[in-house]
């Protein structure tokens, strides 16, 4: 199916639209980074003739702008860089600070932790599958003078392959619609192992030719199919770290379960919408210290409509497993938890070029979390539902003043079940045009999870309905960036009422629990790049430091990632080159276990795991607009001994070689 959809989609993109009109002169949005070197379209395409025959200026690479959920504006960048080389991946980000699993598009696991926050809601749960669930914010819009398509291919582990296909265009200058599909097979190295995961994008945005009416919407939906083994059998960690050479084939190693699968489903529909009922500018007499000036103001009405349905569904098949201990049912088990929520916000927003941007919103939740069933344990009956309707009030404040980039936020639950608050704010400073500074807080108070409140299975350990107190969690950070020369960030937490999952002393299954003790959290991260000719040395450095009681947040005190390359054009410029060597490495640590009939990551204080180094070789090189990708990935596993793992027994990835491509269409 994957395969069907990626060709159908590459069939539609080789269609040249002719409906297109090329953009007319925009002002410079804010967050639009200066043209990158390499970043061009060789092939322009032909100009357009007015009726008085005069020639509309060519498109520029500028002009191929991608639109943020934020409304931040940047444009394509088709160069070569050593952050698209960390963005090659299955996520298509820079994933620093996680650890994948040995299959691609399994989870990750986590090596550091944000706790800042801006949702006074409960998540779902089974976050261990969602780094590749696509949120609202992970959603662009577009805007471009021709059709553009972008084909990312990418190899996976054994049989399968990754592909990303994505088209957009322009049928006016008013409507943009986009399409995307990412599809993914692997079967992995290991037993029962295969992954299969589907993600559609559709996305369209509409601007009034008298701008006053704006509309953006996506519709996303998405299913994440992993196979699960519950990692190697102990008598099997002990041949995967003997190097033995009977064992390299991993395919004949004893896993815990062989019958298990997990997928999380998903669909969304989104309108985001605005309508401006004043813009107004007049000749203002202002305080002599701003001297007389032109006030512009404006007053929009901003609405947001979103409905999610979302299912994460465990299965196991033949006779009754006991991995999990005892189970209602002797085989065919099934465990399925499922959220509806229904998002409607309305929003004022009132902008004056003196006073600053103010936003006021109304913004309502309906939710139903669940199963379709009623669990009675011990005398006692788990309910099936956690439902309700919330109504929350927020507030936004942005301005500039005297060098100063001003940010205020703040949000509040003021009637339904769930209580919940947040309050964050951030100030901006450029010092010069080589160095800027920034400072932030955070503050927020929300209810744990759904799945820790109420979880049902088939398992007879796995069934809870809990009344945890609101996390509360406060957040201070600074950042000082100087070119890119060095990038500092610290940012210290406190976290009171962690939730976290834990095996119980008494039944040994995992369950959630709620630390009762204050949680004290630092970080520091710097990274830089020195730059000697032709050769660059790009460093990315975090230490962290936790101080817990219960010992329930564990993280490497040190996580580093250091990459030596060299890049030169070649050929008179015909192609970009750009080779090098990526050390990853973390220090020994009380590494988080997996558990995937919760699709969670649990608390183990055994076994410290970590101090491996990670060594992967990339060729890359550049072709007008193609950026072809090698790699030898963690080369040295087979001489730095077998000690390596994604979380206690599943082992990280052995010695690979993969090869991708991504490939721009401009028509």
């Amino acid at each position: 199916m994957h395969k069907l959809v990626n060709i159908l989609l590459l069939l539609l993109f080789s269609f040249s639209m002719k409906a297109q009109v090329l953009p007319q002169k925009y002002e410079k949005q804010s967050g639009v980074e200066s043209s990158q070197v390499q970043d061009s379209i060789r092939r322009k395409p032909k100009t357009q003739v007015k009726e008085n025959n005069s020639e509309k200026p060519k498109a520029k690479i500028q002009d191929y702008l991608i639109i943020s959920h934020e409304r931040d504006t940047t444009y394509l960048d088709t160069s070569l860089t050593i952050q698209k080389e960390y963005k090659f991946n299955y996520l298509r980000k820079d994933n620093f600070g996680l650890i994948p699993f040995s299959n691609l598009g399994q989870t990750y696991n986590s090596l550091t932790h944000n706790f800042a926050n801006s949702n006074s809601m409960p998540l779902f749960g089974a976050r261990a599958r969602h780094f590749n669930y696509m949120e609202i914010e992970d959603i662009n819009y577009y805007h471009v003078p021709t059709p553009l398509t972008e084909l990312f291919f990418k190899t996976a582990f054994e049989q399968g392959q990754l592909a990303d296909s994505f088209f957009t265009v322009n049928t006016s200058p008013q409507f943009n619609f986009s399409i995307a599909y990412k599809g993914l097979r692997s079967l992995g190295k290991y037993q029962n192992i295969l992954t299969s995961t589907g993600n559609f994008r559709f996305t369209s945005n509409y601007t009034s030719k008298n701008k006053r009416y704006t509309a953006r919407g996506h519709i996303v939906t998405q299913d994440l199919l992993n196979q699960e083994n519950g990692g190697l059998e102990d008598d099997s960690v002990i041949n995967f770290e003997s190097g033995d050479q009977e064992f390299i084939d991993r395919s004949i190693l004893e896993v815990n379960f062989e019958n298990a699968e997990s997928i999380m489903r998903g669909k969304r529909f989104h309108l985001d919408h605005s309508y401006i009922i004043l813009n107004k500018s007049v000749k203002a007499e202002l305080p002599e210290t701003l001297n007389d000036s032109t006030s512009k103001s404006t007053i929009t009405v901003n609405h947001i409509i979103s409905f999610e349905d979302k299912y994460y569904e465990y299965n196991q098949t033949g006779d009754e497993p006991d991995y999990f201990g005892d189970a209602f049912v002797t085989t065919g088990l099934k465990d399925k938890a499922t959220l509806e929520n229904f998002y409607n916000k309305v929003e004022v927003d009132y902008f004056n070029n003196v006073l600053g941007q103010v936003k006021f919103n109304v913004n309502t939740n309906n939710y139903n979390y669940g199963y379709n069933k009623l669990v009675v344990l011990n005398g006692n009956t788990i309910t099936n539902r956690i439902k309700g309707h919330i109504v929350a009030v927020g507030g936004k404040y942005s301005k500039r003043y005297k060098g100063f980039q001003l940010n205020g936020e703040l949000g509040a639950n003021i009637s339904g079940d769930f209580d919940g608050n947040y309050l964050k704010a951030n100030a901006v400073f450029n010092l010069n045009n080589e160095i800027s500074a920034s400072a932030s807080i955070n503050h927020s108070s929300k209810v744990p999870n759904y799945n820790t409140l109420l979880y049902q299975s088939d398992y007879i350990n796995y069934n809870w309905q809990n009344n945890f107190n609101n996390i509360e969690t406060q957040q201070i950070g600074f950042n000082l960036k100087y070119k890119n020369l060095a990038n500092l960030t610290v940012d210290y937490s406190t976290i009171d009422n962690y939730v976290y999952f834990q095996k119980d002393a008494t039944t040994l299954q995992v369950s959630p629990f709620q630390n009762n003790s204050t949680i004290n959290y630092l970080r520091v991260k710097l990274a830089n790049e020195i730059k000697f000719g032709k050769f660059a040395l790009n460093n990315t450095i975090l230490y962290q430091n936790v101080k817990d009681d219960n010992n329930t947040l564990n993280v490497p005190e040190l996580n580093t990632r250091n990459t030596i390359y060299f890049s030169s054009p070649l050929f008179k410029n015909a192609l970009y080159l750009q080779t090098g060597i990526t050390l990853n490495y973390f220090t020994n640590y009380y590494m988080d276990s997996y558990n995937p009939v919760l699709a969670e990551f649990y608390v183990q204080n055994d076994t410290e795991f970590g101090n491996f180094p990670r060594l992967d070789f990339f060729l890359n090189a550049k072709i007008r607009q193609t950026r072809i990708y090698f790699k030898a990935e963690h080369f040295n596993a087979a001489f730095t001994g077998y000690n390596y793992y994604s979380a206690p027994n599943y082992p990280y990835r052995d010695f690979s070689i993969r090869f991708g491509v991504v490939w721009n269409f401009f028509l």
